[in-house]
């Protein structure tokens, strides 16, 4: 009986937490799309170049019962700059792609930022209310060593670094350091990938499995599958970047719930809840 007690006691903590931990669903919401197939090869270095590949622009939402609406990136807003490269798309401006979850920018939480690129922070703005969470390097090797004489700000917005010394200098910004940390409940981040200079990726506990939301430290699952990088600039680390995949396998117990940041073929294969909208489950 006295074993019997001890045991219980032992284990109360855990089924506290357990009771305690928040459950997550978790969205994929497109908000920009290419209006024509690009070829595969400019997105895997070694791909086929007969191949194609339809690429989407999504943020990421991952919606709690504990109040939180928390998303994976921000999207990108009409006028940025290098918008222009990608014509002709689609496009919805990530605020209003939300509202087909019956969500307002207001009701987002958090923004875990994936890495700095302009598709993916240049929406910050639109989410007065968002906490920002990011990588400590990733931050500043954006709003430092990039615009140094050997740096490489190639997709990276001067705006965009203003914007964000404004959210840290106003408390809203959290730099993370490093890799494997638990950031929110049931909400961890991993690096290694080096798609900037330390981007992150998210695998969320959502109760029944855990799904990995790779951004753009998986672009497309052709490389996944093939376990190849993508070209000349796509990492600092192409060698890292495999690892990083490698990794990414496992982490979750299914493969399909790894997403990758840009294929459409994501839409197809979750079911669809809204338009341009699916739930990965």
């Amino acid at each position: 009986m006295k074993i019997l007690l001890y045991l219980s006691l032992l284990l109360l903590p855990a089924l506290r937490a357990a009771a305690q931990a928040p459950h997550y669903k978790v969205y994929a919401i497109r908000f920009a799309a290419e209006l024509h197939p690009m070829a595969l090869s400019g997105w895997v270095a070694g791909g086929p170049e007969k191949d194609s590949v339809t690429l989407d622009f999504m943020i990421w939402l991952i919606k709690g019962d504990n109040g939180k609406n928390i998303l994976l990136d921000a999207g990108f807003r009409r006028d940025a700059p290098e918008a222009k490269y990608f014509e002709p798309y689609s496009y919805m401006q990530p605020d209003s792609a939300l509202a087909r979850l019956n969500l307002q920018p207001g009701d987002i939480t958090d923004i875990i930022v994936s890495h700095p690129h302009w598709d993916h922070i240049d929406g910050l703005s639109l989410f007065p209310n968002a906490h920002i969470w990011m990588q400590k390097e990733d931050y500043g090797y954006f709003v430092g060593g990039a615009w140094q004489k050997d740096g490489q700000p190639g997709g990276f917005e001067k705006r965009d670094v203003r914007t964000l010394l404004d959210l840290n200098m106003a408390g809203k910004l959290t730099l993370v350091d490093g890799d494997d940390k638990e950031i929110l409940p049931g909400i961890r981040v991993y690096t290694g990938s080096r798609h900037t200079w330390n981007s992150q990726f998210v695998v969320v506990q959502t109760g029944a499995r855990k799904v990995l939301l790779a951004s753009d430290n998986l672009w497309v699952y052709y490389s996944l599958e093939h376990m190849m990088p993508p070209p000349k600039g796509g990492t600092f680390d192409p060698a890292g970047f495999v690892r990083s995949m490698r990794r990414m396998k496992t982490l979750v117990e299914d493969p399909k719930y790894i997403i990758p940041g840009h294929d459409a073929r994501v839409l197809s294969i979750f079911p669809e809840v809204a338009e341009g909208v699916v739930e990965i489950k």
